[in-house]
């Protein structure tokens, strides 16, 4: 996940579910990216008039053990970065999110056709096309160091209709019109 999409998250969550005061994140200590994700937030909460509170999690009794504690609390929302440690869980993380009715934005798509809420994120099939235009350029000749790092350019918001309304929330128009998919 390219860490400046944090705040993106966090301001699409506070649309979403404009009533949240905190904002937590599952964190893999493991993961240098995920501190400068927290760090952002932490910087851009004031802005959403939000506290933001993390929990480091390798695993599924680490995970349950934060979002139990986060749904005791009222007006709590959740950003899941991606890793390895979330995506291999992201159907606990769905379940527990729904159980404790906290609204969650996610970074990958897979999670709200799961019944997740939404997720804002990398198109991973784009970024799998760029990367078989380098290997056609490799192969073709041109030096690996010679080419220049790209960014992903393509995003994709995933709006999951059915979780809003158990949620009771309503799904603001300028980001249903804005979303490349919308499950009902």
């Amino acid at each position: 996940m390219e860490p400046s999409l944090g705040t993106k998250l966090l301001g699409m969550l506070k649309q979403v579910a404009p009533r949240i005061a905190r904002v937590a994140i599952l964190l893999n200590p493991d993961n240098a990216s995920h501190r400068r994700i927290l760090a952002l937030l932490v910087a851009a909460a004031p802005k959403f008039a939000v506290e933001v509170a993390s929990a480091e999690v390798r695993g599924p009794t680490e995970i349950e053990a934060a979002m139990t504690q986060w749904g005791r609390e009222p007006d709590y929302g959740l950003i899941v970065p991606s890793d390895p440690s979330t995506n291999s869980r992201r159907r606990l993380i769905v379940e527990l999110a729904a159980r404790h009715r906290l609204p969650t934005i996610y970074a990958l798509r897979a999670a709200t056709a799961d019944g997740g809420l939404m997720s804002y994120g990398v198109d991973i099939p784009d970024l799998f096309r760029q990367a078989a235009t380098y290997a056609d350029r490799i192969l073709k000749g041109e030096k690996p160091a010679d080419l220049p790092v790209q960014l992903p350019s393509k995003f994709e918001l995933v709006i999951n209709l059915k979780t809003a309304k158990t949620l009771g929330l309503d799904m603001p128009h300028n980001l249903l019109v804005l979303a490349d998919e919308v499950i009902e």
